[in-house]
C-alpha cells in the first residue's frame, strides 16, 4: 500500500476488529490504526500481546474488561481530551459486540469525542455465511444461564421466523441444545467450532436430531438456528401443563378471559386455545 494513501489517523476512539482465530484475517487498516495508537485497550493483555507481537506493534496495552470497564472508561476520556488516539480491541472479533466497550462508546457519545469503527472479522457473519440459512438473521449473543429467564427468551425467539445466532460457552453447549429442542423444533442448526483455526468444524443437523453429547469442548461456539421451514412448519401444540392450567381456569373464568390470558402467557394462537376450550365443554 502507498503510505501516502493511508488513512489519516485523527484523535478519538477506534473500535478495531481483530481476528477470530487466523492471524492473517486482520486488515491493513486495522494494523495501521493500532501502530499509530497512543493506547490500546484490550480484554486480556496476554492474549492481545501475542497478536501485537506477531505484527511487531509495541504500543502500550491497557487492561479493559467487564470488571473495570466503568472505572477505566472515565480515565480514558481524560486522554481523549488531550487529543490522543485510543484503540479498543476485544479478544476476538469486533469490540462492544457481546464484549466490553458499550460503556466507553456511550461516554464518548455524551462528551462528543470522535468514534471510528474499523471493520474486520466477525464470528456472526462468518457463521451465517456458511450456514445455508436465510440471510435475514437476528443476532442475540450470549444467552442467560437462568432457566426461568431462558425459557421466556427462547419462547419469544421461537415465534420469530428469522435465522437466529447465539454465542455459547463450549462447556454449556449440551445444556443449551436441550433448551433449543423445546422451542426450535422443525428448524436446522449449525454449530461453528474454532472458526478460521486449524481444527475448524461445522456441525450440521436438525434441531430435534442433534446429539447433546459434546464433551471437552473449549472456548466459545457460534450457533446458528435456521428460520422456520414454511413447507414443513410444525404446528404448535398445547402441552400437558398448559392443558391442566386451562381446565383449572375455566372453572373460575370465561372462555374469552382464559383464551386471552393463556395466548399471551404461552405465545400460542388464540384459535388453538379456543378450540381446546370447546372440546372440554363438549
Amino acid at each position: 500500500m502507498d503510505k501516502n494513501k493511508q488513512q489519516t489517523i485523527k484523535s478519538g476512539l477506534y473500535l478495531v476488529s481483530t481476528p477470530i482465530g487466523n492471524m492473517e484475517d486482520i486488515t491493513l487498516r486495522a494494523l495501521n490504526v493500532l501502530k499509530k495508537s497512543d493506547i490500546i485497550l484490550c480484554e486480556d493483555t496476554r492474549r492481545s500481546g501475542k497478536l501485537l507481537s506477531y505484527f511487531q506493534i509495541k504500543n502500550k496495552l491497557y487492561s479493559y474488561h467487564k470488571f473495570n470497564e466503568k472505572k477505566v472508561s472515565s480515565k480514558i476520556t481524560s486522554f481523549l481530551k488531550k487529543d490522543k488516539v485510543i484503540s479498543l480491541i476485544s479478544d476476538a472479533g469486533t469490540p462492544a459486540i457481546s464484549d466490553p466497550g458499550m460503556i466507553l462508546v456511550n461516554k464518548c457519545i455524551e462528551e462528543n469525542f470522535n468514534i471510528y469503527p474499523i471493520p474486520g472479522p466477525s464470528a456472526v457473519t462468518s457463521a451465517v455465511s456458511i450456514s445455508g440459512f436465510s440471510d435475514q438473521y437476528l443476532f442475540y449473543g450470549f444467552l442467560t444461564k437462568k432457566e426461568n429467564e431462558l425459557d421466556n427468551v427462547l419462547k419469544n425467539l421461537g415465534n420469530l421466523n428469522y435465522t437466529i445466532v447465539f454465542f455459547i460457552p463450549a462447556p454449556k453447549i449440551n445444556f443449551y441444545i436441550m433448551q433449543f429442542k423445546k422451542y426450535f423444533l422443525g428448524r436446522k442448526i449449525v454449530i461453528a467450532k474454532e472458526m478460521t483455526k486449524i481444527h475448524e468444524q461445522f456441525i450440521r443437523d436438525k434441531v430435534e436430531l442433534i446429539k447433546n453429547s459434546y464433551e471437552n469442548l473449549k472456548g466459545e461456539l457460534t450457533v446458528v438456528i435456521s428460520a422456520q421451514d414454511k413447507e414443513k412448519n410444525i404446528e404448535k401444540k398445547i402441552n400437558e401443563s398448559v392443558r391442566i392450567d386451562i381446565k383449572k381456569m375455566l372453572k373460575k373464568y370465561s372462555h374469552k378471559d382464559v383464551v386471552g390470558f393463556i395466548s399471551k402467557k404461552e405465545n400460542l394462537p388464540k384459535k388453538m386455545i379456543y378450540d381446546f376450550c370447546l372440546k372440554l365443554k363438549k
